[in-house]
C-alpha cells in the first residue's frame, strides 16, 4: 500500500506540473551536452590511436587498451560509484560526476606517459555510467509522466549526436593540433555542461534515500537481472557488427576507405532518429514496442548479410539498422526504472555497465566470427544475439503475466513491496 500511495502521489504531482512541462525544459539540454561530451570521450580515441601510439612510444595494440580500459572502467565504476554516492542529492551528484569527468579529461591532456593516460581514461569512465543513470532518472522527473521515455531519449541523444558530429570533429582537431587538443575540447564541453547543471537543473525533492540493502535487493531480482541481460544483448548485437563495419563496407561492399566516413555519418543519423522514435514508442506502449523493435533489429541484421554485397542496398540497410539498434535504448532504460521504482539508482546505473559489457562482448564475438566463419558472417552473429534479446523479453513478459502483476496509471507494471 505504501508503494502504491507513493506512486500515486508522484503521478499526481507530475500531472499538476505537466502544464508547465509540455515542452522539454532547458535543463534537459545541460544533461544532453554532458552525454555528448561523454560520447566523444568514449569513441574519439578510435580515430586517434596511431597518433597516441606514436606520441607515447607504444604499439597500436597497446594504445587499443585505452578503449578496453575505458569500457571496463564504465562496467565497474557505475555500480561502485553509485554505492558510495547513493545518499547524495541528485543535483549535487551530477555536479560531482561532471567534476570527475572534467578532471579525467584534463589529466588526459597533460598525461606524459601511457600509464598515466590509461589511469586518466579509467577515472573518466567511472563518471560515465553513473552520470547517464542519474541523468536519465533526473530527466524523467523534469517532464510529465507520459513523456518519461522521450525525456530519456533526449539525454541519450547526446551519445548519438556525438558519433555524428563530435567524434569526426574531435578527430579532425586531434589530427591537426595533436591528440591532446581533442581531450582539451572535451574538457571545455564538460565545463559548459557543469555550468548548465549548476544554473538550470532544479533541486528536486527526493525524500529519504533508499538504503543499500534495498538497492541491492532490487538489482538482484530475477526480472531486473533479465532486463540487464537483454540490454547487454541489445548493445552486443550492435557492436558485433559496428566494430567491423569498415572492413565490411570496404572488402565486401567495395567502397573506398574515404567513403566509409560518410556512410558512418548516415548511420549516426539513423541512430539519432531511432533514439528519438524509440523514446516516443516506449512512452506509447513500452513492452510491445520493445518486442517489435528487437524482432525488427534481428531481421535487419540478418538481411544485411544479403545486402552488404550491393553498395546501394547495403547502405540503405545500414541506415535502417542504425534506426533499429538505438530504438531499443530509451525503452530498456525505462524498463529498468519501472521494475525498481522504490530504489532505482543502482539498477539504472548498472544498466550502463551491462551495455558496456555487451559492447566488449559483441566486439570479441565479431572477431571470433571473422576468424572461424569469415567476415560476411558477422551480421548473422549480430542477428542471433538480437534474437536472444527478443527471447529474453518474451520470457520476461510471460513471467509477469504468470504472476499477474497489476498496472499503474501510466501503463507500466508495479513492483511488489518486499
Amino acid at each position: 500500500m505504501k508503494n502504491t500511495a507513493s506512486t500515486a502521489s508522484r503521478s499526481t504531482a507530475s500531472r499538476k506540473g505537466s502544464g508547465k512541462q509540455r515542452a522539454f525544459p532547458l535543463s534537459l539540454l545541460c544533461l544532453t551536452i554532458g552525454a555528448f561530451a561523454i560520447g566523444m570521450t568514449e569513441f574519439i580515441i578510435m580515430g586517434l590511436l596511431p597518433n597516441v601510439a606514436q606520441d607515447l612510444g607504444v604499439s597500436i595494440p597497446q594504445a587499443g587498451q585505452l578503449i578496453t580500459g575505458y569500457a571496463l572502467g564504465v562496467a565497474v565504476g557505475a555500480p561502485l560509484l553509485t554505492v558510495f554516492t547513493h545518499k547524495i542529492q541528485q543535483k549535487k551528484l551530477l555536479v560531482l560526476l561532471m567534476c570527475i569527468f572534467i578532471a579525467g579529461n584534463a589529466l588526459s591532456v597533460v598525461a606524459p606517459t601511457y600509464g598515466l593516460l590509461i589511469s586518466a581514461r579509467i577515472l573518466t569512465a567511472f563518471a560515465h555510467g553513473t552520470f547517464l543513470g542519474v541523468g536519465s532518472l533526473m530527466a524523467t522527473r523534469l517532464v510529465a509522466p507520459e513523456r518519461r521515455a522521450a525525456a530519456v531519449s533526449v539525454v541519450l541523444a547526446g551519445l548519438t549526436i556525438a558519433n555524428i558530429v563530435g567524434v569526426p570533429f574531435g578527430t579532425f582537431i586531434g589530427q591537426q593540433l595533436g591528440w591532446r587538443a581533442s581531450f582539451g575540447a572535451i574538457t571545455i564541453l564538460g565545463i559548459v555542461s557543469l555550468l548548465g547543471i549548476i544554473r538550470f537543473i532544479p533541486v528536486l525533492e527526493q525524500g529519504a534515500p533508499a538504503n543499500l540493502g534495498q538497492q541491492f535487493r532490487n538489482l538482484v531480482r530475477p526480472q531486473v537481472l533479465l532486463g540487464l541481460l537483454v540490454g547487454a544483448l541489445g548493445t552486443g548485437s550492435l557492436f558485433v557488427v559496428f566494430t567491423y563495419i569498415t572492413p565490411l563496407l570496404t572488402d565486401i561492399s567495395g567502397f573506398a576507405e574515404q567513403s566509409v566516413t560518410w556512410i558512418l555519418v548516415l548511420f549516426g543519423v539513423g541512430v539519432t532518429l531511432g533514439n528519438i522514435v524509440g523514446g516516443r514508442l516506449a512512452d506509447w506502449k513500452l513492452m510491445p514496442s520493445l518486442v517489435v523493435n528487437f524482432g525488427v533489429l534481428a531481421a535487419i541484421l540478418a538481411l544485411l548479410t544479403l545486402t552488404i554485397g550491393n553498395p546501394i542496398l547495403g547502405v540503405a540497410t545500414v541506415f535502417c539498422w542504425g534506426v533499429a539498434a538505438f530504438g531499443i535504448m530509451p525503452g530498456l532504460q525505462i524498463r529498468i526504472m519501472n521494475m525498481t521504482r522504490e530504489a532505482p539508482l543502482l539498477a539504472t546505473t548498472s544498466s550502463h555497465s551491462a551495455f558496456n559489457l555487451g559492447n566488449a562482448g559483441g566486439a570479441y564475438l565479431g572477431g571470433l566470427a571473422i576468424t572461424h566463419t569469415g567476415l560476411i558472417s558477422v551480421p548473422l552473429y549480430g542477428a542471433a544475439i538480437a534474437a536472444l534479446g527478443l527471447l529474453g523479453l518474451l520470457l520476461s513478459v510471460a513471467t509477469e503475466r504468470k504472476k499477474g502483476l497489476p498496472e499503474t496509471a501510466d501503463g507500466t507494471e508495479t513492483v511488489p513491496v518486499h
